[in-house]
């Protein structure tokens, strides 16, 4: 009898041993594709790696079940859980004062400052006035009519330079080729330019040139070099704009900060911009700002300014790669359009 107990105990410590080295084995090759995913941004790969995942997880599981049992196994569930919140949400939501006190970059829109799959640490807000004033980030006053005004006409602040050509009025780009000539530059609205080019054949000609005299905020626009894959090219950007009678330029010393979106804003999600101004009507702040990799601000792109109360923070680090765990567990695999282009401001 205590020979055959013997014998499986060293059957069930064997099979043990075979069951934590496939766990392992899993857990090493999961590392090596998240590794693989970064360098090449495959999709395929991030699949694969997503799998494996789920895959590690469930033998886990089944593991823990079998040789610890059902209790042992909640209860180390508990604790893990537990522990998890405590080190990863908790502890630094009170050490940086905010609810949210990490986030990952999802794209390529804070090149080439934040990247893709970075971890960035956030730090409360507590004092709106007094977090703008320390950063020297630029505040125009403006009356209630006047920012009103602008929120029923948001139309005219979804604007975005666009080079066109005279000889072929569908012919518009952001992009300007090394030899192009006989072309003009001028604003167009956003939102007909996103309408209008998702046809086979768009017709930009249907989408006038914007005026923005009526506009609180005007827009002015540059020229910048765009490093691609394929070489250089130039691409028109905003630089500075006009609030009312006040001229702010973009500021890359400006804190970064993320806010929430809300269902009337194009972009969904918590992005994770710069800082331009703010706009302070009757002590409420709004915040213009934009992406270091983008070619306009986020209120040209069809997002409303963000309300003060809509921030989780300001960025006060940031981490390399550690946030692709995150992207791939949450199926965010596919090439994100503008990793493979930079804007290079002079």
């Amino acid at each position: 009898m205590a020979a055959r107990q013997r014998e499986s105990k060293e059957e069930d410590d064997e099979s043990k041993k075979a069951s934590n080295l496939l766990i392992y084995s899993l857990y090493a090759a999961i590392i090596l594709l998240i590794i693989a995913y970064i360098l090449t941004d495959l999709a395929l790969i991030g699949l694969l790696a997503f799998v494996l995942i789920i895959a590690a997880i469930v033998l886990e599981l089944r593991a823990s079940l079998r040789y610890e049992g059902g209790r042992k196994t909640l209860v180390d569930i508990a604790i893990a859980i537990v522990a998890a919140v405590l080190l990863f949400w908790v502890i630094p939501a009170l050490v940086l004062q905010t609810g949210s006190p990490i986030n990952v970059v999802e794209s390529c829109s804070m090149l080439p400052t934040l990247h893709r799959g970075d971890l960035v640490l956030l730090h409360g807000i507590s004092n709106m006035s007094l977090f703008l004033t320390s950063h020297k980030v630029p505040v125009v006053n403006v009356t209630e009519q006047q920012f009103s005004g602008m929120v029923s006409n948001m139309q005219n602040e979804f604007v975005e330079p666009f080079a066109y050509y005279p000889s072929n009025p569908n012919q518009i780009s952001s992009i300007i080729a090394a030899n192009a000539s006989g072309y003009g530059v001028g604003f167009y609205n956003l939102e007909c330019i996103a309408r209008e080019g998702t046809t086979s054949s768009p017709k930009y000609s249907q989408c006038q040139l914007s005026s923005q005299a009526s506009n609180l905020i005007t827009y002015n626009y540059a020229t910048a070099k765009l490093e691609t894959k394929s070489g250089n090219e130039s691409i028109l950007y905003v630089p500075s704009i006009m609030v009312g009678s006040t001229s702010v330029v973009e500021n890359y010393t400006n804190p970064i900060i993320v806010y929430r979106t809300t269902s009337r804003d194009y972009f969904s999600g918590d992005i994770i911009h710069r800082l331009v101004a703010a706009i302070n009507v009757d002590g409420k702040y709004y915040l213009l700002t934009k992406g270091d990799n983008n070619p306009i601000l986020d209120i040209e792109s069809l997002n409303y300014p963000a309300n003060q109360s809509d921030v989780l923070g300001y960025v006060v680090s940031d981490i390399p790669y550690l946030g692709f765990p995150s992207l791939i567990i949450k199926g965010q695999i596919s090439p994100v359009a503008g990793c493979s282009q930079t804007i290079v401001r002079s």
